[in-house]
């Protein structure tokens, strides 16, 4: 179900409007990289952006607003996954750009912190889901392309392929707060692989036999 009215913050005209909207957008993550979620506030948003506040209020009504469209606009950046030919290889090089995407990228900061605001708003939660959905619909290519050359079989659930392989990564950055090493990496990418190849993410999993 959607809605007739757009979201504020979700019109995307032209012109002052457009570079305001960026300014902003930027300027709240920016914010959330830099403080906890709670200490957001328009004014330190409309400071940093240089947009007047009562436009940030119209335009996104709030901080969960204006971290939920700062987060739909990050889908629209461009990024693909690295293929290699190999399904290994390319899971390898997906869950090692996971990684520095929280501890070794510009915007690691961003990316613990939204993470972070999700638990704290719902909105920011769902527009959270929103942008891994996106994550994951791109990245799944690397198992299509591996479906096309043999390496997983044909009604592979390539989504859920995706997610197999970068949940120890999650796990490790965000939940037990452990290292991730290369060694991890290895063995997240090497064990979604063998079990696509077996068929493992074919069709609706059932119980395992007695």
């Amino acid at each position: 179900m959607t809605s007739q009215h757009p979201a504020p913050g979700d019109a995307r005209p032209g012109g002052r409007t457009a570079r305001n909207t960026a300014a902003v957008l930027q300027a709240t993550l920016d914010e959330l990289g830099e403080r906890d979620y709670g200490a957001i506030t328009v004014d330190s948003v409309a400071a940093r952006s240089g947009v007047h506040k009562a436009t940030v209020y119209r335009r996104w009504g709030g901080v969960d607003g204006l971290v939920r469209a700062a987060l739909e606009h990050s889908t629209e950046r461009h990024w693909e996954p690295e293929l290699t030919g190999s399904l290994y290889t390319d899971l390898l090089r997906l869950v090692e750009t996971v990684t520095s995407g929280f501890t070794e990228a510009p915007e690691r900061e961003v990316s613990a912190a939204a993470v972070a605001a999700a638990f704290e708003s719902e909105e920011v939660a769902e527009a959270l889901r929103r942008f891994m959905a996106d994550r994951h619909r791109r990245a799944a290519v690397i198992v299509t392309e591996a479906i096309a050359r043999g390496e997983a079989p044909r009604g592979t659930d390539a989504e859920e392929v995706v997610r197999s392989a970068i949940a120890p990564v999650y796990y490790r950055l965000l939940i037990s707060r452990e290292p991730v090493t290369a060694d991890d990496l290895r063995r997240a990418a090497s064990v979604t692989a063998t079990a696509a190849a077996d068929g493992a993410f074919v069709g609706t999993p059932g119980p395992p036999a007695p």
